[in-house]
């Protein structure tokens, strides 16, 4: 086989991950052109060509691709009609579209975990907020709206009837309480062939109020057997898909060693930014290479690590200003990386850092420096 680094390579969605993924494309001199609605996000300026327009629009995503020979998103919220017929003319698309319209609602997802044999957790599908308190018997539970959701938002956890206020008037799922250990993610990869990799396993600490990673550590501090057992769940769910691609998986680890799958995205993650320094293949290269038919990378680990979200200030929106790079580049085997998103607003992601050390105590020391040290606040 002989690789065709001619091709016209579409990304749908121009953020962070996207950024990421061109700077992993430009090792291997591909030609990358970008469609997203902000003339301003984070691949405007970096892409071979960038588009404005409406990933989520038909004629946009139809337009922007009928001229290209593979396609991928960064993003699930996109239009899956679009993606279909320009799949049905012959361009690759890659997730496939029938993967993304599964994943990208919760509720669907929902029901092929549970079809499909992949251990999760209980859930109810609930059209509005009048059948959660329908189905109060069910709480302690956690309310997703079935589309739209991201980086925390669209999620509630409804401890008793008087949280059920809290929840969405939106079609969407309740899915029972998980009293997990800890909470796990493994990036599974997938090639044009059918050979599967996946990244070792990651432990995620998420933030109290916005609901989000606020910090991982790779590997996660679990035995082999339950790390293997993860691995395989996510062997297990990319295959169930018969996906082309990068899969997350994110997992709990309960009190009593069951694993079960939370929800998955089908693309880079956030659970995986720390191989683009710990690993011998990082997860923006092994897209590529699931995706180009190429052969998979090897994922072995080089270091423990750790990655910090850089998040948005409290307190402060506008214009974006970072305070005290200088102070964690003094300490070794720190990397930040900025996603060039100008507005800054409590919570946004606006980067991250990624952590390498010896031991996990020494990880633990760095992360909480980071974080003491590195803020993104308002000018």
């Amino acid at each position: 086989m002989i690789f065709d680094n001619t091709l016209k390579i579409g990304i749908l969605g121009g953020g962070q991950l996207g950024k990421m993924l061109i700077q992993t494309a430009l090792d291997l001199d591909l030609d990358i052109n970008v469609l997203d609605n902000d003339a301003n996000c984070s691949c405007s300026q970096i892409a071979n060509r960038f588009v404005k327009g409406d990933i989520a629009d038909f004629d946009s995503v139809y337009a922007f691709g009928k001229d290209l020979d593979v396609i991928t998103i960064e993003i699930e919220n996109v239009n899956i009609k679009a993606l279909k017929k320009l799949q049905d003319e012959g361009k690759k698309v890659f997730p496939q579209p029938q993967v993304v319209e599964i994943i990208k609602d919760k509720c669907t997802q929902k029901k092929f975990f549970k079809a499909n044999n992949i251990p999760t957790s209980e859930f109810i599908l609930v059209d509005n907020l009048a059948q959660i308190y329908q189905n109060k018997d069910f709480l302690p539970a956690v309310n997703k709206i079935g589309v739209g959701g991201y980086d925390g938002r669209g999620v509630q956890t409804i401890k008793s009837e008087k949280d059920i206020e809290k929840g969405f008037d939106a079609p969407g799922i309740l899915e029972k309480f998980v009293d997990f250990e800890k909470e796990l993610a493994v990036i599974v990869a997938r090639n044009t062939d059918g050979d599967v990799e996946t990244f070792p396993v990651v432990e995620m600490v998420f933030h109290p109020v916005a609901n989000l990673v606020e910090y991982l550590f790779s590997p996660a501090a679990i035995s082999d057997d339950i790390a293997e057992k993860a691995k395989q769940i996510a062997i297990k769910t990319i295959k169930a898909f018969d996906m082309v691609g990068l899969l997350a998986v994110e997992m709990f680890l309960t009190k009593n060693g069951e694993i079960l799958v939370n929800e998955v995205a089908p693309r880079p993650h956030n659970s995986g930014h720390h191989t683009q320094k710990a690993n011998l293949v990082s997860q923006y290269d092994q897209h590529w290479r699931a995706i180009l038919g190429l052969p998979l990378g090897d994922t072995k680990a080089i270091s423990t690590a750790a990655m910090v979200n850089i998040l948005g200030a409290e307190g402060h929106e506008g214009d974006a200003k970072v305070e005290g790079l200088e102070v964690i580049l003094k300490e070794d085997n720190i990397f930040p990386f900025f996603y060039g998103k100008k507005k800054t607003k409590p919570f946004r992601k606006m980067g991250h850092v990624s952590i390498l050390a010896a031991d996990f105590e020494k990880l633990k020391e760095k992360v909480t420096f980071v974080q003491e040290n590195l803020r993104v606040i308002s000018k």
